[in-house]
């Protein structure tokens, strides 16, 4: 096995700083559509991210959720009522119509849609234009964006690997079974796009991850950066460690040494808030990790405003959050580690925004440009164009020089 990337992606004449395009220019178009994807390279960003799951016949399609209703136009389409469903995804009873009770050439009929209108109203207008695309439709487009010296690389999640893997059913009740990291790695292979400067493969699952670096990737041939994404550190638990407790499963066989570098041993009470510690960080670094990716919300703590601000004079008070000026440990703990860490999500509109210690409130330019500042080379964002704004403004005022070609 070859060990994982630490370096990362090296961009010299952006001193090393990207800009990872969550899931499109979602702020401007519909999410994971490759219109939002193609905006968001006309923009400048250096990575695309599509959140991935997987069809009834087992191809990889870009979507934030199986559950299809809030993205699609699936609820208005008469030939597909009897769909609709009730399921359990990682521990979350959801009703509507799910991505593995459809062939790829049944889901080519749907539309996408705004998934939150009333935030973005705007991108409603675009309702209706767009299919859904398949992963390797979103590699193709990045193949062909790649124009020069200018290199467009894709940053993909696998969306709920265990519950597709072993957990999930079809409509019918059979098993899905479906490797989403494994049905990841298979389209890069096959679209030859295996350059590791152009990959980060990112998951909120651990159990996943750890697979792709010692069995998926080495019995490819391809060896990408792996990244663990971190949902709340206090209220939540990565769920196929959830899934493993309820099966009884050997976590020891499952997660190697992981359990000796958190505090009191992997248990049922076990927090993504225990894999922040400097220990847990190194272990994940010399065993799978290449980066990070926390919650912006738990690097940079806010607190409630009340009452909340009118930043931007339309008359409501959208801003709710006031920043602490606190940054978490788990920060400089990672980056002394070796690793990546690539926050999300940043989003311009009021509803995301805090007022910041000065009384002002911050724009997502600032935002972007404060974790410049603190030694993250990229995040997620929106946004795209702003935040290549943010990367141009910082690379300013530090005078950083682009490096001597051939030089790291």
């Amino acid at each position: 096995m070859s060990g994982p990337h630490a370096q990362g992606h090296d961009r010299h004449d952006n001193g090393n700083l990207i800009v990872i395009a969550h899931r499109g220019a979602s702020g401007y178009r519909p999410e994971h559509t490759l219109e939002a994807y193609r905006l968001a390279i006309r923009q400048g960003a250096d990575f695309i991210e599509p959140d991935l799951v997987a069809t009834k016949d087992g191809v990889l399609v870009a979507r934030h959720e199986n559950e299809i209703s809030g993205t699609t136009d699936v609820a208005s389409r008469p030939e597909f009522a009897n769909r609709k469903t009730t399921k359990v995804i990682d521990g979350r009873e959801m009703t509507g119509w799910f991505t593995e009770d459809f062939t790829l050439a049944e889901l080519r009929t749907l539309r996408a849609k705004e998934r939150i209108p009333g935030i973005r109203p705007g991108n409603t207008r675009y309702d209706g234009l767009y299919p859904v695309p398949t992963f390797a439709e979103v590699v193709q487009l990045a193949k062909r964006e790649s124009r020069g010296k200018r290199r467009i690389g894709v940053y993909p999640e696998t969306k709920h690997p265990t519950y597709f893997a072993s957990e999930g059913v079809h409509l019918d009740g059979t098993p899905i079974n479906i490797s989403l990291g494994a049905k990841i790695v298979e389209t890069l292979v096959a679209e030859g796009f295996t350059d590791p400067d152009r990959v980060f493969i990112q998951s909120f699952e651990v159990e996943n991850l750890i697979e792709l670096e010692k069995v998926v990737m080495p019995g490819a041939g391809v060896d990408f950066p792996l990244v663990q994404l971190y949902d709340d550190f206090d209220g939540a638990m990565p769920y196929d460690l959830h899934y493993n407790f309820s099966q009884g499963n050997d976590l020891g066989a499952i997660y190697g040494g992981l359990g000796t570098v958190v505090d009191g041993g992997l248990t049922v009470d076990t927090r993504y808030g225990d894999l922040t510690t400097a220990p847990a960080l190194a272990w994940m670094k010399a065993n799978y990790a290449s980066g990070v990716g926390p919650w912006k919300g738990n690097l940079m703590p806010r607190l409630p405003l009340d009452p909340p601000i009118d930043a931007d004079g339309d008359g409501e008070a959208q801003v709710t959050t006031r920043s602490t000026a606190l940054v978490h440990p788990m920060l400089s703990d990672a980056l002394e580690q070796g690793l990546l860490v690539h926050p999300y999500t940043l989003r311009a509109e009021e509803n995301y925004l805090a007022q910041s210690p000065n009384g002002q409130v911050s724009s997502v330019t600032a935002e972007a440009l404060q974790l410049y500042g603190l030694g993250v080379n990229g995040f997620f964002i929106d946004q795209p164009d702003l935040g290549v704004k943010a990367r141009e403004l910082f690379l300013e005022a530090n005078r950083l020089a682009p490096p001597p070609r051939g030089g790291h």
